[in-house]
């Protein structure tokens, strides 16, 4: 019992001096991780992250320990269940993210577990012979007889993801030599400075943040002015608007100031503005024209001294 008891101590200081040290934990899910993927898992973190596995009864007995003086560990509790684990980093959050569910490894569908994803077998020749049809046909896959061996006709999804793989789709997975599934680490949650959130949120790059921004503040802005309620995108906006006023207001009234006369006298003589484009364009035209001319004329005569000479 003593053994127990120390062994449980130590690992509840562990525990605590990995949530001291570390800002960020991820909660990892380790169904179907093999030994050896923990341990290139382990390696390819060291240096940015710790892994930590432990019974969920002794995690959550720590954990609610520490939650006197720490509060915030509460939030990790609701996640400790399954089979799961956790990783210490103060890393770059994105790069751990990707290490965590890089190794990967191919495995066989086993009787009674359930498909983590829709298993299809491929259109094509088996190799098996003709004795074996009515296995195929047991499940509903069409087949034919091309060359002495069953050929699969077209593509049959054979297993629909979150359904439990039977024996005999099992067996005719083996006996195709198609291993369907993937498994690896995968993360529940993620812990962060007190605050929990799904690993997708990690995927958010900064030009979606930015357009989120955006919206945000337009949609802040449509609702200041319609309301009238003043906000700080909505200033410019405002000021821009009152200004308008006050220059209707002004153009219908005597009250002028030094930089409005421009736009009154505009208003008030708008032949005068309009007729001197056109003449200005007219002016510069009429000038052009002799000068382009007098080149061409002056090309002509040259010409017609060169016949002369050589004829003479």
């Amino acid at each position: 019992m003593g053994g127990k008891s120390a062994t449980k101590a130590a690992y509840f200081d562990k525990l605590k001096a990995l949530l001291n040290e570390y800002r960020t934990v991820f909660i990892v899910g380790v169904d179907n991780v093999s030994s050896q993927q923990m341990h290139e898992i382990r390696i390819s973190l060291r240096g940015e992250g710790v892994v930590l596995m432990g019974k969920n009864t002794m995690v959550r007995r720590a954990l609610k320990g520490f939650v006197a003086e720490n509060p915030e560990y509460e939030r990790l509790l609701p996640f400790v269940r399954g089979n799961v684990g956790f990783i210490f980093t103060n890393g770059d959050l994105k790069e751990v993210k990707t290490k965590i569910l890089a190794n990967r490894v191919a495995a066989p569908a086993r009787a009674g577990a359930f498909a983590p994803a829709d298993v299809w077998i491929p259109a094509g020749n088996t190799g098996m012979e003709p004795g074996k049809t009515s296995f195929f046909q047991a499940l509903g896959v069409p087949t034919k007889i091309a060359r002495g061996t069953i050929e699969i006709v077209s593509d049959l999804k054979l297993i629909e993801a979150g359904l439990k793989v039977g024996p005999s789709e099992a067996t005719l997975l083996n006996i195709l030599n198609i291993s369907p599934f993937t498994y690896g680490m995968s993360i529940a949650q993620v812990y962060d400075n007190g605050q929990t959130f799904g690993a997708d949120v990690l995927d958010i790059d900064d030009e979606q943040l930015l357009k989120s921004f955006s919206q945000a503040i337009s949609t802040v802005t449509a609702i200041s002015l319609a309301t009238g309620y003043p906000t700080v995108p909505a200033t410019m906006h405002s000021v821009i608007n009152a200004y308008k006023k006050v220059l209707a207001v002004a153009i219908e009234t005597e009250i002028s100031w030094p930089e409005i006369e421009d736009l009154k006298d505009r208003i008030a003589n708008p032949d005068a503005y309009a007729s001197a484009a056109p003449a200005a364009a007219a002016g510069s035209g009429g000038g052009d024209a002799p000068a382009a001319a007098a080149p061409a004329e002056e090309e002509e005569e040259s010409d017609e001294d060169m016949g002369f000479g050589l004829f003479d």
